[in-house]
């Protein structure tokens, strides 16, 4: 009997215990919604424990609300389950054409693009644009072609041809993280342009240089001088196929050679032009100019077929760093993977159709885009958490798991919750645009139980730091929870 009675008091004092951090849980959240910097906007949090089932706590959590890059996870979790983590992009070289005793090939060199986000891409030794080319070049050598009488060639057509998203801010679309997808990428649809900063805060700064070497791209400096460590403050304009760029906004004092990334102009066409320039001074002459072509030819001859990285590298890379051009890429592929012709549309309907497949409740919920950086993309934060649910019962769980940012350890939550325990792991994707703060993902607490979370802001004039703060504070007292 005393074992029993004293079986019932812990029981009871852990009921209690439970319940005093849930209510601190919402008492955070009311304090945090009494902020001056967020009182004007929404906040919304939902959290459920996978391992037994239930919903923890929620606030808010059916209002629709812009999730930000937390749609990556939609994207980069769907495109698990309908590509597989061992797919790969594949770029087609193929020439067209006949190849006499002189080595000259009388027709085209053929880019077919096949959406890869990681081609020509600077980050990785073996896919650099002179490693790619390098590939390339030895590629048309071992077919005995030592000079073209044509031109190179290059389609796009895997995808349809409007990179960017109707409702992407136009302040976001020359600058690298708002480039917008192609069917043929390059370069990540970015180049760097170098800035010298004037001699004193407020005097005009310079634009040196651009790379890659020789892309087109012809810039107007209205850059000025920011104080000393005051970081990139650049903003690029410019549409996806004018090679005109206009930068505004400062860069910091002190620092020649400073280095912006922006939106690159018209990638597959670039591709094409830079390959045509490495054969000419890698011998393989070119007579012709690059051309787009709108349909594959008959009777084309594959000389190489040139593989990405596998999909769960991607996905990783993704989420990680919140690739918007890797996001949209995975989007696009998916919509032409299942009806032929990658656009946003048909990305959108991928993913919706995975989500009424796990029978998840869409009310409230619009998926544009595969980055999150359209403002029309909407989510409850009790849907993202039975979105997470749903994934994480799925074959593909422990690798998709894996490409979430830890907390302490990588990726944009790398510096969240400085203080949490060494039993617990967190795992996320973080979002912020203008006006939101987001953070959704999983905790495997001490006890062995598995939370899924979403909290999400919205319309807020906090700064993005400030927010992050906020949401820090809110997701510590979750995890204190356990």
């Amino acid at each position: 009997m005393k074992r029993l009675v004293l079986t019932a008091i812990a029981f009871l004092m852990a009921l209690t215990g439970a319940a005093q951090q849930v209510s601190d849980l919402e008492n955070t959240i009311l304090n945090v919604r009494r902020q001056k910097d967020m009182q004007h906007g929404s906040l919304s949090v939902c959290v459920y424990n996978i391992t037994k089932g239930q919903l923890v706590y929620n606030f808010n959590s059916q209002q629709s609300m812009t999730p930000g890059s937390v749609n990556k996870l939609f994207t980069t979790g769907v495109a698990f389950a309908r590509l597989g983590s061992d797919f790969r992009f594949t770029t087609h070289l193929g020439i067209r054409g006949t190849v006499d005793r002189d080595g000259v090939l009388h027709g085209n060199v053929y880019i077919i693009g096949g959406g890869d986000p990681m081609l020509g891409s600077y980050r990785y030794r073996q896919t650099s644009p002179d490693s790619l080319f390098d590939g390339w070049t030895r590629a048309l050598k071992k077919k005995g072609i030592r000079r073209v009488d044509g031109r190179v060639c290059y389609h796009v057509g895997i995808f349809d041809e409007q990179p960017l998203h109707d409702s992407w801010p136009w302040g976001d679309v020359g600058n690298y993280y708002g480039a917008g997808v192609s069917g043929l990428n390059f370069h990540e649809n970015m180049y760097f342009v170098f800035f010298n900063p004037g001699h004193k805060v407020g005097y005009p700064a310079s634009s040196v240089r651009v790379s890659p070497k020789n892309v087109s791209v012809r810039g107007v400096c209205e850059v000025t001088t920011g104080p000393e460590g005051s970081g990139d403050n650049v903003v690029i304009y410019g549409s996806p196929t004018s090679e005109e760029r206009l930068y505004r906004g400062t860069v910091p004092l002190g620092k020649n050679d400073f280095r912006v990334r922006g939106a690159l102009p018209n990638p597959a066409k670039q591709c094409a032009d830079l390959f045509a320039s490495y054969l000419r001074t890698h011998g393989i002459s070119i007579s012709s100019n690059s051309l787009q072509v709108y349909s594959q030819p008959d009777s084309l001859r594959i000389v190489l077929d040139y593989y990405s990285s596998d999909y769960y590298t991607i996905a990783q890379y993704t989420n990680l760093t919140s690739n918007n051009i890797y996001a949209e890429s995975i989007f696009k592929y998916l919509g032409y993977a299942k009806y032929g012709k990658g656009s946003f549309a048909n990305g959108s309907k991928v993913v919706m159709d995975y989500f009424k497949e796990k029978k998840l409740d869409v009310n409230g919920v619009r998926v544009v885009d595969g980055s999150g950086l359209s403002p029309q993309n909407k989510v409850t934060a009790d849907f993202v958490c039975r979105y997470l649910v749903a994934v994480s019962k799925e074959p593909f769980f422990k690798e998709f798991l894996r490409s979430l940012s830890k907390v302490g350890e990588n990726g944009t939550a790398k510096n969240l919750l400085p203080n949490l325990p060494a039993s617990m792991a967190v795992r996320l994707k973080t979002g912020t645009m203008d006006g939101v703060k987001a953070y959704a993902g999983y905790v495997d607490t001490g006890n062995g139980d598995r939370l899924a979370f979403t909290i999400i802001s919205n319309g807020h004039d906090a700064s993005s730091s400030a927010a992050g703060e906020y949401l820090n504070r809110i997701l510590q007292k979750v995890v204190s929870i356990y």
